[in-house]
């Protein structure tokens, strides 16, 4: 399986909400990077980290995080994607914007996580203090 077939299943399973297809990419040791002063910031290692951590992201906008993959190019083990991510949230502005997601894919699984934000003070705002 090719890195890009790895991250169009972590697509799917995204655009679906289908946390056993989603950890099943995962590997043990994942590492997921997400920037910003926000409460969501950090590094969460682990698929269990992981999924809770994109759990609190429904949490948040109460079921309305919503993330598209629009396209992937890939550099071996490396993948990066343009993504379209949406939510709303009471007392915020609604979230909508573009980003680059890069994952490091070893073997069938996905290892690391870094995510780039077309605005990340508009989605630190969105989210919310650390």
């Amino acid at each position: 399986m090719s890195a890009r077939d790895v991250i169009a299943r972590y697509g799917a399973a995204m655009e679906t909400g289908d946390l056993a297809a989603l950890r099943a990419v995962l590997d043990e040791r994942v590492v997921w990077h997400q920037p910003g002063a926000n409460q969501l910031a950090g590094d969460h290692v682990g698929p269990d980290a992981v999924l809770a951590h994109l759990g609190r992201f429904m949490e948040l906008s109460g079921g309305t995080f919503a993330l598209r993959t629009e396209s992937v190019a890939d550099a071996g083990a490396l993948v990066a994607t343009t993504v379209r991510f949406t939510a709303r949230r009471p007392g915020a502005t609604d979230l909508d914007q573009h980003g680059v997601d890069v994952f490091r894919v070893d073997g069938d699984r996905i290892a690391e996580v870094w995510l780039v934000s077309e605005d990340q003070a508009a989605e630190d705002r969105f989210w919310g203090a650390a």
